[in-house]
Order: C-alpha cells, then structure tokens, then sequence
C-alpha cells in the first residue's frame, strides 16, 4: 500500500510542477502584453509630441517671417546711422592727421638728435 501511495504523491508533484508551469507561463505572456502595450503608448506619445514641437515650431517660423522684416528695416536704419557717425568722424579728423603726416614728412631730424 505505500507504494501506491508514494506513486499518488508522484502524480500529486507532477501537476503541481505543471500548475506552477501555466502560473508561469500566464505571468510571461502577461508581462510580454504588458510591455507591448507600453512600447505603443510611449510610441503614440512620441507621435503626439512630435506634432504638437513641429506644430509649435511653424508658428514660430511664421511669426518670425512677419517679424523679420522688420528686424531687417531697423538693421538697415542702425547700419546706416554708423556709416554716418564714421564718416563723420574721419571729416572731423582728416585735417589734423594730414597736418601731422605732412610735419613728419618734411621735417628733416639729423641722426644725432
């Protein structure tokens, strides 16, 4: 009678070991759903992402079109404001450097002085 008994207790270990085995199994495939489910959510947040920055960066684009133009006009104006002060600086100062040139040209200095 232990034989049998023993052989009872065999099968007993087997389906708890296949038990065990689907447990397993189930968590496995679950966890493989679950990441698959994650990688295509994070897959369409990226998506949205990506159009909500490309959206966001066209409007940038043509508000600054719009502002750009005029960016250009004030540059103009300032460039042509400092063209102006340099000319006038060199008018202001041309005499007094010809005058220097000139005194350096002709005045003659002797090797002992």
């Amino acid at each position: 009678m232990e034989v049998s008994a023993g052989g009872d207790g065999i099968q007993k270990l087997l389906a708890a070991e296949q038990d065990a085995q689907a447990i397993v199994a189930r968590a496995r495939k679950a966890k493989t759903e679950r990441l698959k489910q994650a990688k295509d959510e994070a897959e369409r947040e990226i998506i949205a992402y990506k159009r909500e920055r490309e959206a966001e960066f066209k409007r940038k684009v043509s508000d600054d079109s719009s502002s750009s133009q005029d960016n250009v006009t004030r540059l103009g104006e300032e460039s042509a404001q400092a063209v102006q002060a340099i000319q006038e600086s060199i008018a202001s100062k041309k005499k007094d450097v010809m005058e220097m040139l000139m005194y350096h040209v002709t005045t003659v200095k002797l090797a002992s002085e």
